[in-house]
């Protein structure tokens, strides 16, 4: 039981530095990308939002709420992730997925990974 509680303190311990650095990389790389791209999506006449829900930031369409992509920290595990979730309304259809962006400290992901991760997701929503 000793150990199981030692464990768990050090999930916690890991979870909460993750959090920290995370809320660093949301104000200073994600929030300003993300931001980016929906100016530049708005330039090319695809309506398309930023919000910043609690611990993420989210892109969505101005058409449909079910038309997002969000990035966000998964805690839950033993190592922290970065993870990115989509949605995408097709018809009565909602198409979810989650997918790993990074794995680790959140403050060692690149803009350059970032932004490749948005640009795969967001192309379904442009190709129409």
């Amino acid at each position: 039981m000793a150990r199981a509680k030692q464990r768990a303190a050090e999930r916690r311990v890991r979870a909460d530095a993750a959090s920290r650095a995370f809320e660093s990389f949301l104000s200073r790389t994600a929030v300003p990308l993300f931001r980016q791209v929906a100016n530049v999506l708005r330039a090319e006449h695809y309506t398309f939002s930023v919000s910043t829900p609690s611990g993420s930031v989210r892109l969505m369409s101005d058409t449909s709420a079910e038309d997002f992509i969000e990035v966000s920290l998964d805690a839950t595990t033993d190592s922290p992730r970065v993870v990115g979730r989509t949605s995408r309304a097709r018809g009565r259809r909602v198409i979810d997925s989650e997918q790993v962006v990074a794995s680790g400290d959140p403050e060692s992901i690149t803009e350059a990974e970032l932004f490749a991760f948005l640009m795969r997701e967001l192309e379904p929503f442009v190709e129409r």
